[in-house]
């Protein structure tokens, strides 16, 4: 039986930085805080934690004194640096350089067009859009969906975001929308900042999908952008399978498959693809 990794799938470049300033701290001095999961993937967390880091939520980052912290790949709001030059805590930033454009954008537009409707479309409560909102000291309106969309007064000025990792086709139907029902003179901006390396998965996992009898979908529980790729995969695919170990592997889903394709999410090691690879050759 043929096994392939999809060698689009694994960590996307901004959570790869981060991963790599991570080690790079604990080869140094393994008292290494992280401010939220590094990653959307309990086994590469806990691979971290064995090195020494540790994971702390906002209560505890804001009473620490004098440690070092690294910011993920999401991004933070200003609040997060004021508390750690106030409690001398050093930041070990490994903000995504596409997210930290977007949030000095954010924060420009906010500061030209105070009486503007700066909008983000993202997932609410999402790290990102936490941070994006943060720039505008919580003015910005956070949009999930075309039907929230549509809540928005259309006689005053627009300027929409959007959260990096949003899906570009969802994206576009919000911009036709506002486009169509903006009323004049209130005029409507858009900046298009979706993260293409993450956009571009979604065809290239689609494409490997309908490539293989099986696929097996390695991501994180906690993965939003695994549970879409996912779903995209078992739509091409009605053979696919999501695990989070190798362990989850069950022999029963290759019955009569002469190839199988092992993916994930922008969020899943190339390490854990492999791991499961080799359980499939155990079976």
């Amino acid at each position: 039986m043929k096994i392939e990794i999809d060698i689009h799938s694994g960590f996307c470049h901004g959570v790869t930085t981060a991963i790599k300033k991570a080690e790079s701290e604990l080869e140094n001095d393994p008292a290494l805080f992280c401010l939220g999961d590094i990653v959307h993937n309990e086994s590469e967390v806990e691979r971290l934690q064995t090195l020494g880091m540790k994971t702390i939520d906002h209560a505890s980052f804001a009473q620490l004194r004098d440690a070092k912290v690294l910011l993920r790949a999401h991004g933070e709001p200003p609040e997060t640096y004021r508390l750690a030059a106030a409690n001398g805590v050093k930041l070990v930033d490994a903000t995504c350089p596409v997210v930290l454009q977007l949030q000095k954008r954010v924060k420009a537009i906010d500061k030209e067009s105070p009486d503007a409707q700066l909008v983000i479309y993202g997932k609410r409560g999402h790290a990102e859009v936490v941070g994006l909102v943060g720039q505008t000291e919580g003015r910005a309106i956070v949009i999930t969906s075309l039907e929230e969309a549509k809540q928005l007064d259309f006689k005053r000025d627009i300027h929409l975001f959007s959260q990096t990792t949003m899906s570009l086709d969802g994206f576009h139907e919000v911009i036709d929308y506002i486009r169509q029902h903006i009323e004049a003179p209130a005029q409507f901006q858009f900046v298009d900042t979706i993260c293409r390396q993450v956009a571009n998965r979604l065809p290239n996992i689609r494409t490997f999908a309908a490539r293989h009898d099986v696929i097996i979908f390695v991501s994180g529980q906690k993965s939003s952008n695994g549970r879409m790729l996912y779903e995209a995969s078992r739509q091409v695919n009605p053979r696919t399978y999501m695990v989070d170990t190798p362990a989850a592997i069950q022999a029963d889903w290759f019955q009569g498959a002469e190839s199988v394709g092992i993916c994930g999410a922008t969020s899943t090691p190339k390490w854990l693809m492999e791991a499961c690879r080799d359980a499939i050759r155990q079976l």
